[in-house]
């Protein structure tokens, strides 16, 4: 049989994609509109995707479908259920960004504990020139050794996280909803933490499960770190936080409605110590280009009928 994979946004993947072992026709899009999803898949047995969604009403247009693979650990865009109600396997990508999401959380940690932001731009605009001291203090300082660290989602990419936290001399707490030796209640966590970092799936759980009420619980020097999915914290909630001094500071790499072509809270440059990179924490060059190479290992094992990364 030979196989028709379809990817619908490579241009997500900054990595070669090696072709697969076996007879198939590969057909790539840059970009995909949800509206050309089921068009531009009518033919695939496989359809590769990072975030183009697949819901239930294209799913039943695709008799030919057998094997979604989503690039990516997140499987949030496809309607599992509906999947598995039309016999299509879902598989996804693991353990990727052991190294890239740490890093990038140890970086906002840093960032926003020390304020290098508002110092960077304060000597942009001439205001250490003009100080009458060597050094010019007008931010809060709070050093990481010492510190609480609060890792909400203790999984693989939390538990590195912690490794890194416990090697600059923090202190760990962890929750997660998977019973585990160790760990906290949320609002234990929460309460106690300098440092929160979320890296919880995005379900109907856990969607807004940092509000308001939890934003107020946080300590007034604590900041607040999402690399998970922008759907966990209240954006509204977060940006009223800051301005009004209720938190320290926030650093975000995901938002809500990605990318936030309609705005978002968050974008508001008025808000203080806030730092909002565009998605970017797990595309290390290294991160990406493991990622490309097990995604065609497990589609590979898949076509040779010993699928693996089977999530629905």
């Amino acid at each position: 049989m030979e196989h028709t994979i379809v990817f619908l946004d490579r241009e997500t993947l900054g990595a070669e994609v090696r072709k697969p072992a076996f007879a198939h026709r590969y057909v790539e899009h840059d970009a995909t509109s949800p509206d050309q999803v089921a068009e531009r898949l009518k033919d695939a047995t496989i359809c590769i995707t990072n975030k183009v969604r697949i819901e239930r009403a294209v799913l039943a247009q695709l008799p030919h479908l057998k094997l979604i693979a989503v690039a990516a650990t997140g499987t949030d865009i496809i309607d599992k259920e509906a999947a598995k109600d039309h016999g299509v396997t879902v598989i996804n990508i693991r353990n990727y960004a052991f190294n890239t999401v740490p890093e990038h959380v140890v970086a906002l940690m840093f960032a926003l504990r020390r304020n290098l932001l508002a110092y960077a731009s304060d000597v942009r605009a001439g205001r250490w020139q003009e100080a009458r001291q060597f050094c010019f203090l007008d931010h809060p300082i709070r050093d990481i050794a010492g510190s609480t660290l609060g890792i909400v989602g203790f999984g693989a990419i939390g538990k590195q996280i912690a490794k890194r936290a416990l090697g600059l001399g923090m202190k760990v707490l962890a929750y997660d909803v998977f019973p585990q030796d160790g760990l906290v209640d949320l609002d234990t966590l929460i309460r106690e933490s300098d440092v929160i970092t979320l890296h919880a799936p995005l379900t109907k759980e856990t969607r807004g499960m940092i509000g308001a009420d939890e934003l107020k619980a946080m300590k007034p020097t604590a900041i607040l770190i999402n690399t998970a999915r922008g759907g966990l914290v209240d954006e509204a909630a977060l940006a009223l936080a800051l301005r009004e001094g209720e938190i320290a500071g926030a650093g975000f790499d995901v938002l809500t409605e990605e990318p936030p072509s309609g705005g978002n809270v968050l974008l508001d440059l008025s808000i203080p110590n806030l730092i909002v990179t565009p998605h970017v924490a797990w595309a290390s060059g290294e991160a990406m280009t493991f990622l490309a190479n097990q995604l065609v290992d497990i589609i590979e094992a898949f076509v040779e009928g010993r699928p693996e990364n089977v999530v629905s």
